[in-house]
């Protein structure tokens, strides 16, 4: 395993998650059955993430900020100091259940603003095909290492480092590595 792997195991935000699920279902008012419902997972799995015994995927947390409504960083983002240093190779990463991807939350959107920042990592192999987003959602991609392809499906770009894209992440959308080692910045703008 490699010390990305290992980060990315230890780090995973399991502490910051279920609060964070059944703060934001109470929020909203929905049963556990409800919520399941509209992320479409089973009662099990997210009854299993509120207790804390769950092991979700990135795919799992970004269906149920979807059907909440609500930023993916809600979820995962736990408190944060005044000053906060995420060190290459540390911070909250979640894994992709279908492909060498993952993204770890640098920072989340606070107050009135709406935006986060993610590091992405994503290596040749299966592409992760990503489902819309919030109605409204944007995407801000550059390129640090590596060629990415990336964009709405029909609309797919191949990028290099130093490249930017921005696209609506409203409707599916992929990413795929066309080299090892590849990595992005990623801005999610909600609007």
């Amino acid at each position: 395993m490699d010390r990305w792997s290992v980060h990315v195991l230890r780090d995973l935000p399991l502490t910051a998650i279920p609060h964070a699920v059944r703060r934001e279902r109470d929020r909203a008012g929905l049963s556990l059955t409800e919520l399941a419902r509209r992320a479409g997972i089973a009662k099990s799995t997210l009854s299993q993430l509120e207790s804390g015994s769950g092991n979700p995927s990135v795919e799992t947390v970004w269906s149920l900020a979807v059907a909440l409504g609500i930023p993916f960083s809600r979820l995962i983002e736990p408190p944060s100091p005044a000053v906060r240093v995420v060190r290459a190779g540390d911070g909250p990463g979640l894994r992709s259940e279908h492909s060498d991807f993952v993204s770890t939350l640098l920072s989340a959107a606070a107050g009135t603003v709406r935006r986060d920042l993610h590091l992405v990592r994503v290596e040749p192999g299966t592409a992760r095909v990503a489902t819309a987003h919030l109605p409204g959602s944007v995407e801000h991609l550059v390129v640090a290492t590596g060629r990415l392809r990336t964009g709405p499906v029909d609309q797919l770009v191949d990028l290099d480092v130093g490249d930017y894209v921005s696209f609506t992440a409203d409707q599916p959308h992929l990413y795929q590595a066309m080299t090892a080692g590849t990595s992005a910045v990623l801005i999610m703008e909600y609007r």
